[in-house]
């Protein structure tokens, strides 16, 4: 099914190794219209040569963003008070957003809080951001969520048990610098949790109902670029596959629209037990196999050749309120499932066989 709307996606970018040392020049421009640069940095970068090197002058502020867990509207809103907080009524030049896809999420979010009122939550959901956000450089030092490109910043609320972004047009980030070198200190198994989430957002698009030529030929390139990378003889994490998902990620970031199954159970995980949105993606394909054959087939065979391993035994001994939150945690996503399964979603993912995949895991 081909559908119609205005498409919008990152005006700039610049690629290469090294890239990340041109942001100072990035930035001069945006100084001259007046305002400081706040840096949202993940906190992993601390005490690392990257927080050194950050061209921050006098006015800047830089906030380490703590990613021991994913982003919340809570965590946001307090961000957006503190920016104003000490930008007195006034509005920074630029947002820099460095890291994996909750630092980027972070920024984005705060970009779009400093310029709409309220809360975070107000804008969880389409098209519901009002006013132009301030301007934002995306620096992603992991690769495969695709939030350096995507239109939403994906945000969650444990009061409302969900997991969803704030999606507009006002989201995207205005200018990338996509440095693979960035990368190179990505633990093994995170680099590839990581990356399977370009894999799976695309071929969870690439089956849905919801399709374009656009995005169908998008998908197909990540995929193949992603099995080059985690099928082919030879480190995952070598040179040319640093630069190699990187692109991937950005290719596959801008088909990501519209997903399928994997991500709605990663969501129910990352609602009731916390995990991280890779590693979730890789627990809820491997229960999926009944619908996502092929995938599965390849993503084990992926797993294997990368020597990657998912403990069993993570939902065993839950609680029937944490199995019934990990159902509600699903089955509200409800445009990704009619996507994947059609408007008779409910009949073929039923609470007792939902249930019953989170016990496999």
């Amino acid at each position: 099914m081909s559908t119609t709307r205005n498409t919008k996606n990152v005006p700039y970018y610049m690629l290469g190794f090294g890239a990340f040392s041109h942001l100072g020049e990035l930035l001069e421009p945006k100084r001259a219209e007046g305002g400081p640069v706040f840096f949202y940095v993940d906190h992993y970068f601390q005490d690392k040569e990257l927080a050194g090197k950050l061209p921050a002058a006098p006015g800047d502020k830089v906030f380490f963003v703590d990613t021991g867990s994913e982003p919340t509207v809570e965590f946001v809103d307090d961000l957006a008070d503190a920016a104003k907080a000490m930008l007195n009524g006034g509005l920074p030049c630029c947002l820099v957003g460095i890291g994996g896809g909750a630092t980027l999420d972070t920024a984005k979010a705060v970009g779009n809080l400093l310029t709409n009122p309220g809360k975070a939550e107000a804008y969880q959901g389409w098209e519901l951001v009002k006013n132009p956000a301030v301007y934002k450089i995306g620096v992603p030092t992991l690769a495969g969520t695709g939030a350096e490109v995507s239109r939403t910043c994906v945000l969650t609320n444990m009061r409302r048990k969900l997991k969803l972004g704030m999606n507009s047009d006002y989201t995207v980030y205005d200018q990338l610098l996509l440095d693979p070198s960035l990368t190179r200190t990505v633990p093994r198994d995170q680099f590839f949790f990581t990356g399977m989430d370009t894999f799976m957002h695309c071929f969870e698009s690439y089956r849905g109902g919801y399709r374009n030529i656009i995005v169908d030929t998008l998908s197909q390139t990540a995929i193949t670029m992603c099995r080059e990378i985690f099928l082919a003889s030879g480190d995952m994490m070598r040179e040319e596959n640093l630069e190699k998902m990187t692109v991937a990620s950005y290719i596959g970031g801008m088909a990501a629209g519209n997903v399928g199954v994997v991500h709605p159970l990663s969501a129910g995980l990352s609602i009731v037990l916390h995990l991280p949105h890779g590693k979730a993606n890789c627990y809820a394909l491997s229960v999926l196999k009944d619908i996502y054959p092929e995938e599965y087939d390849q993503f084990t065979e992926m797993m294997a050749r990368q020597k990657v391993v998912l403990p069993r035994g993570i939902c065993a001994d839950l609680t029937d309120e944490q199995y019934d939150a990990l159902y509600q945690g699903t089955i509200i996503h409800e445009k990704p499932l009619n996507n994947a399964l059609g408007p008779d979603f409910r009949q073929i993912l039923t609470k007792k066989r939902l249930i019953a995949m989170f016990k496999s895991m």
